[in-house]
């Protein structure tokens, strides 16, 4: 379906009190996700990307990995040649990078606002939230279980976030919800609360099925047949295990040509190798079947060569972040990703810090940066990460929303043009003088340097008079003015009372369950 035709068919299915709607709503400005024009930086050589390649060959040759509790897995395995014993799958050599090879390069994932659509892969950078936290944390309340109205927060947030260009998936666990019907009220959240793109349900298989159900009511049945509406988070049990669960949902999307991140679990020390190489060998390997297995659901099923990789501190056994070692473990992923010629996932907000203080920005920032410059086109955790993962926290989330605009501006890389060179300005000038007043900087000033909307830029005297407010002040302060002035994007009514009614009789067909 051409992009002309999706505009139509949504026009047409938005009604007039959805028009009406539309042209009173609040306009809330998001960025286009980032298209890169700088190089990506490349740790590896290629003889060194080849031997890792080679040994990542030998480990699912020779080695082989586990898909547990899935005989029909091990079916589609043996009928494209794997040798199977038990549930250890060994793949001859060549035989997954021949499957991979018929997964997309770049895809489109569709937004319920057409303006909000994301091209995944080539020079792109999509930025979305984290995700999967049971705790949440803000300056009020402190540290706790999130709620369903926790996560409602995070969604709104997250449409008035301007460099946020996806809405995420899990951004917290609504503990006060059953774990078996809390994914219908997260997803209705994504779909009512926010127009920008958003992730499935991957914790059971069904709740895959309710996920891509739900699409063809906000979206079209025909519209999700031939487009990607989704595009959700597949972890594989690192080392070389690949459970039923996560691949039951791989194969619901799949099947229904939705995304997936195929994405290892690497604690380096625990899930894998100590060493770099080691452990980029392990996520080639994992990688490489994951991928593969998609295709055999379905080929050309959209896929994206997923790393989350984090070291452990050897004295406490916690995960650390931001450290030299990640950074050459995403960098080196980047490479390999790009030579298998899929879009990369990788990267993010990540801190250990137990607060939005000083060592989570120190952390925060490399990771960030190391994600721009590996070639990241997919960044989940782009923020509120803390505390490992276990905490979203709301302040955080925003200092980071805020962060997210240098890596757009730094993407740009350097301007050349006729006003980039600034010769005119330099005459202008001339020895001796200041560019305050000149006619380049008068007509270049407003775009010419990235300008944080949160920190604080005044004078000491202003700044103490204020109340000398740190960075988690002023994000407390930002929050509760993003939440006020929140307004919901206009949805068809019609459509609204659809997904509410799906969700309602899903909830009424099954007992509560928090296990």
């Amino acid at each position: 379906m051409t992009e002309a035709a999706t505009t139509v068919r949504r026009a047409r299915g938005g009604g007039g009190a959805a028009r009406r709607a539309e042209r009173t709503a609040v306009s809330v400005e998001t960025a286009k996700y980032i298209e890169r024009n700088i190089p990506n930086y490349e740790v590896l050589t290629e003889e060194a990307l080849d031997v890792i390649e080679r040994n990542a060959e030998t480990i699912l040759a020779e080695i082989g990995v586990n898909f547990v509790d899935n005989p029909a897995a091990l079916d589609r395995w043996r009928a494209a040649g794997a040798e199977i014993e038990g549930e250890r799958v060994r793949i001859p050599r060549g035989l997954a990078r021949k499957l991979c090879s018929t997964a997309p390069s770049q895809y489109t994932q569709h937004a319920r606002n057409p303006e909000r659509n994301v091209v995944i892969g080539g020079k792109n950078l999509v930025l979305a939230p984290v995700y999967g936290p049971p705790f949440v944390r803000d300056a009020e309340g402190g540290r706790r279980y999130a709620t369903m109205a926790d996560f409602e927060k995070f969604v709104k947030l997250g449409y008035m976030s301007k460099w946020l260009h996806h809405s995420g998936g899990t951004v917290c666990e609504p503990t006060d919800i059953p774990v078996n019907k809390r994914h219908l009220d997260m997803l209705l959240a994504h779909m009512v609360l926010s127009d920008k793109p958003f992730m499935g349900s991957v914790t059971e298989p069904s709740r895959a099925k309710d996920s891509v159900e739900m699409c063809e009511i906000l979206f079209g049945k025909d519209f999700v047949r031939d487009n990607t509406v989704l595009t959700s988070l597949i972890n594989i049990n690192s080392p070389m295990t690949f459970d039923s669960i996560m691949m039951g949902a791989l194969e619901i999307f799949a099947e229904h040509n939705q995304a997936s991140i195929i994405s290892p679990f690497i604690v380096g020390g625990a899930m894998a190798p100590v060493s770099v190489a080691g452990t980029l060998t392990q996520v080639m390997a994992e990688v490489l079947a994951g991928v593969a297995y998609s295709q055999l659901v379905r080929p050309g099923a959209p896929v994206i060569f997923g790393a989350f990789v984090t070291s452990i501190d050897m004295n406490s056994g916690a995960p650390t972040f931001g450290t030299p070692e990640a950074a050459h473990i995403t960098y080196g992923a980047g490479q390999l990703a790009r030579r298998l010629g899929l879009p990369y996932r990788s990267a993010g907000s990540f801190c250990g810090s137990k607060l939005p203080d000083a060592q989570a920005a120190y952390e925060t920032s490399n990771s960030l940066q190391m994600g721009l410059l590996s070639g990241v086109n997919f960044m989940l955790h782009a923020c509120g990460w803390l505390e490992g993962g276990l905490v979203a926290s709301f302040e955080k989330f925003v200092m980071d929303a805020d962060q997210l605009g240098t890596l757009h501006h730094f993407a740009r890389g350097v301007d050349m043009s006729e006003t980039g060179q600034a010769m005119d300005a330099i005459a202008e000038v001339g020895p001796g003088g200041h560019f305050l007043g000149c006619a380049h900087t008068q007509a270049n000033f407003k775009s010419a340097f990235w300008r944080s909307d949160l920190f604080d830029y005044k004078p000491f005297e202003t700044w103490d008079e204020e109340g000398a407010r740190d960075t988690q002040a002023l994000a407390s302060i930002r929050v509760k003015k993003m939440v006020d002035t929140y307004v919901q994007p206009p949805l068809d009514p019609e459509i609204e009372a659809r997904l509410r009614a799906y969700v309602a009789d899903k909830k009424a067909s099954m007992p509560d369950s928090f296990m």
